[in-house]
């Protein structure tokens, strides 16, 4: 057990960078390649987002390789091949929301493990920068996933959008997370609920803080690696 341990730190060691991006690779392909192909009834790429769901679950345990994060991705994957088992044989607002808790739990366990990996002290990398990008995009996962529980129990907590089992709900979610968070504010989804608003208003404060945050943080880990070497 603890070779096994061992073999994985090593492998964290020489590749932990690397994956960052493979794993933000990952993500914008099932973001904005899957789901939008799904929303056209394209059974072929369900198959393909659940392949996709694998192995970044499996990237972010490698990355992360903490017990916790083990146990974490364990329930989240069972939680998917549920809901897809599920959706098969008769869908419904239950394998909506076993798919919409395993991306919140692997939206927030690779948010810290991302988080950790981009922000640690030490040289600001190609990789780590699109780390950074990643940590967006996993935020606006989780938000996503929080808007459909919020849509499941109030079905009109959102206008222009409502929220059930359909192939085309992961697009419209991505949609709507990424138009808040951005503030762009198209019009066409509007949240109505007051927790619906809340969120909204939460994840667009990120949205602004998150590029002078990160700028921020990026230049004092570069400028302590240059004093370091100096």
């Amino acid at each position: 057990m603890k070779r096994g341990w061992r073999n994985i730190g090593e492998l964290r060691e020489r590749w932990g960078d690397s994956l960052l991006t493979v794993l933000t690779v990952l993500i914008v392909v099932m973001m904005f390649v899957v789901a939008p192909l799904q929303a056209l009834g394209l059974f072929e790429f369900q198959i393909f987002e659940l392949l996709l769901a694998l192995f970044l679950v499996a990237g972010v345990f490698l990355m992360s390789g903490s017990a916790f994060a083990m146990v974490a991705m364990l329930v989240a994957l069972t939680m998917i091949v549920v809901g897809a088992v599920l959706r098969l044989h008769s869908p419904s607002i239950l394998d909506l929301n076993l798919f919409a808790g395993s991306w919140l739990i692997v939206g927030i366990t690779m948010a810290v493990t991302v988080a950790r990996a981009t922000f640690a002290p030490g040289r600001v990398t190609y990789h780590r920068v699109i780390g950074a990008v990643l940590l967006y995009l996993t935020v606006a996962v989780i938000f996503s996933a929080l808007y459909t529980f919020v849509g499941t129990l109030v079905p009109k907590a959102f206008s222009g959008m409502k929220v059930e089992d359909s192939p085309a709900l992961a697009s419209q979610l991505i949609y709507f997370s990424f138009a808040t968070m951005t503030t762009t504010g198209y019009g066409d989804v509007a949240p109505l609920h007051p927790i619906a608003r809340s969120l909204c208003n939460v994840e667009a404060i990120f949205g602004q803080l998150y590029p002078a945050t990160l700028l921020a943080r990026l230049v004092t880990l570069e400028l302590a690696h240059r004093d370091q070497d100096s």
